[in-house]
């Protein structure tokens, strides 16, 4: 069997390959399972609308009721695509910045975790951003788009190539404190709950999602200042008499403008629910298959135990799913 000790942070003999599987699967989990619950959230954020929603369940019920079953879904296509990539590359760079960062550098393991973790996210980002751009025009109420590669195109004939990136800067802005706060608080709490660094599905879920919950609620006003930078809300826009929003002080300004101080919050519960169990996922995930992984290169792994692990991660991960709105 591997060596417990080891699962952490895999070796430099590590094959790249594993740390690129291990990512790109957890981040299309992290993604498609709290998917529709990521919808709620950006029609909870939405400057026109979403102060006069209810709440989380009301608003789930009325996407249902009013446009159909499978509406929270609309513009999961785009996320798959783009979270796949990008967080092969960002748990990538995250493990390779770590090791050079402790093993040549000296530098201590939190302090290179966290420096690990501002360049994995500026790599991750310039992948994903796009790929958020069309997910959450087809998020939004009405949206005109027939699918995600028709979004994509109408968007660059409509608005060029810049409107994918128009909220990169907001979203590193965003992230980087995200990233490397969960990194710490992640590595922190499995040192706490974890000092022997055992493979253990259930502290990995739940470090996981206090860390996300954390990093959640403490950057949603610049999530909101992004998803209105995404989406360029025509409401919006024609109540401020602009014809595009650039930049996350302006954006910032046209939030306190339309909806006030309260606007800067709107969908704090649907981000930390999203959040906190979408982190958990990709987590757990991703350690299940450095630590299988690893052992079936190894070819040290004893069958049973390969299993057993499995079914403890699929039965979080459909907890994690069940706490979805209904």
């Amino acid at each position: 069997m591997a060596d417990p000790d080891d699962y952490e942070s895999l070796p430099a003999s590590t094959p790249l390959s594993i740390t690129c599987l291990a990512g790109a699967t957890a981040g299309i989990a992290e993604h498609c399972v709290m998917f529709p619950v990521d919808s709620v959230k950006t029609r909870m954020q939405s400057l026109s609308c979403g102060k006069q929603q209810a709440g989380m369940v009301a608003v789930m019920r009325t996407m249902v009721q009013e446009e159909g079953l499978f509406r929270p879904m609309k513009g999961m296509n785009a996320m798959a695509a783009g979270a796949g990539p990008a967080h092969a590359l960002y748990f990538t760079a995250l493990e390779k910045t770590k090791e050079h960062l402790v093993e040549r550098r000296n530098i201590p393991e939190h302090l290179a975790s966290g420096i690990a973790a501002l360049g994995a996210t500026v790599v991750h980002d310039a992948v994903m951003t796009p790929a958020d751009v069309i997910k959450q025009r087809m998020q939004m109420c009405c949206s005109p788009y027939s699918s995600c590669t028709n979004a994509a195109v109408r968007i660059l004939q409509a608005e060029g190539p810049r409107a994918f990136y128009r909220s990169y800067l907001t979203q590193l802005t965003m992230n980087v404190p995200f990233q490397a706060s969960m990194f710490i608080s992640y590595g922190a709490i499995q040192g706490f709950f974890n000092p022997n660094k055992e493979y253990s599905p259930v502290i990995h879920f739940v470090a996981g999602a206090i860390a996300g919950g954390i990093g959640s609620a403490v950057t949603m006003p610049l999530d909101v200042c992004k998803t209105l930078l995404n989406t360029q809300e025509a409401g919006v826009l024609k109540q401020i008499h602009r014809s595009e929003v650039v930049g996350l002080v302006n954006a910032a300004r046209v939030v306190h403008q339309v909806t006030g101080y309260p606007g800067f919050f709107q969908g704090l519960s649907a981000r930390i629910l999203y959040q906190a169990p979408a982190t958990a996922v990709s987590w757990s995930v991703y350690e299940f298959f450095k630590y299988y992984l690893k052992g079936l290169n190894s070819g040290q792994r004893d069958d049973d135990q390969h299993f057993e692990t499995l079914a403890d991660i699929t039965a979080l991960t459909a907890a994690a799913s069940t706490s979805s709105p209904r």
